[in-house]
């Protein structure tokens, strides 16, 4: 589950050979899969000096890995692409991470992105409901997925097995009139909360659940692939994550790190994300076929340094209502 994949095979025998003398990376990443592969090969394809190895898991196991690793004094990762700022911010408070003022950064928002140059922000990932085409009610509201017509049809990723669940669950319990009382609702009526992503979309796409709480992406794409299935952007709003990258202090590769960072920033790296069928962070890209205008997607605010803070405390009452899943 946790083998390093060597982009570096499979793209010398149709692009280019990687130099014996190639500086090393290596990329810790909650990327799919194809997706991770495809950021390393755009880099590589930009910089082919440089050879990257990946690996992938979703966020938690990667950070547990990683802490793992620091803690025998041998840390393998040279950059991190993972889920969101709340992780990120911990290993700048650790002093796990290496600042860097990318030129890119110019690009983004100030609020994408540490101030320092610790982290910054590579795409917008939100969370809403996905539904299957067959299903009776078609949600419009994250209240829907509690009413009588989806009892027992609703799944959701677990927020001990994803990054970007545990801030959905985070964001939504600041939102009046839904708060953990929401959760506790969804269980009652019968939703499962297991896993990750991926597996919400198998069970929905499948038509074994109705509804699904996920990441935009993973239906949207599954749709334009001919899945019976929809996404909806509840009007309440929706969680997001944003998933940066961020150098670790440890590296021996530092100058040809900051390349990497400096190319998932850039115009053309961003335009890989866009081609992935994100939406990328950077100002005045285009958006993904399939979503709609940017500015009718209401993102709900979350406070990093506070949801850090309460990170502990929040995995806590969600296994408190949903069990160690």
């Amino acid at each position: 589950m946790k083998t390093i994949v060597s982009a570096a095979a499979l793209l010398a025998a149709s692009l280019f050979a990687i130099p014996a003398s190639a500086a090393n990376l290596v990329l810790y990443t909650s990327q799919p899969n194809e997706d991770a592969q495809a950021t390393v090969d755009g880099f590589m394809a930009a910089n082919p000096d440089i050879k990257v190895d990946w690996v992938r898991d979703g966020t938690p196991k990667i950070m547990a890995k990683l802490q793992a690793e620091i803690q025998a004094g041998n840390p393998v990762a040279d950059i991190l692409l993972i889920a969101d700022m709340v992780t990120l911010e911990r290993l700048k408070e650790d002093g796990k991470l290496l600042a860097y003022k990318s030129p890119e950064s110019a690009g983004y928002d100030a609020t994408l992105y540490d101030a320092d140059g610790y982290y910054y922000s590579t795409k917008l990932i939100t969370t809403g409901i996905m539904y299957n085409t067959s299903a009776a009610m078609k949600p419009a509201s994250w209240k829907d997925l509690t009413k009588p017509e989806a009892k027992g049809l609703v799944t959701m990723p677990s927020p001990l097995a994803s990054g970007a669940a545990l801030i959905h669950a985070q964001t939504l319990a600041a939102v009046p009139g839904l708060g953990w009382d929401f959760y506790k609702s969804l269980q009652a009526n019968g939703a499962i909360a297991a896993g990750g992503n991926g597996a919400v979309l198998k069970s929905v796409a499948s038509g074994e659940k109705a509804y699904g709480v996920v990441v935009d992406y993973l239906p949207i794409r599954e749709k334009a692939k001919g899945a019976p299935v929809e996404f909806v952007f509840p009007s309440e709003g929706v969680s997001a994550v944003t998933e940066p990258v961020g150098i670790l202090a440890s590296t021996k590769n530092a100058d040809a790190a900051k390349k990497f960072v400096d190319y998932v920033l850039s115009e053309k790296g961003q335009e890989g994300f866009l081609k992935l069928g994100y939406i990328p962070a950077r100002n005045g890209m285009k958006l993904p076929e399939g979503f709609p205008a940017r500015d009718t997607i209401k993102v709900l605010p979350i406070k990093a340094a506070e949801a850090l803070k309460n990170t502990d405390k929040d995995l806590k009452t969600f296994s408190g209502i949903y069990g160690s899943n």
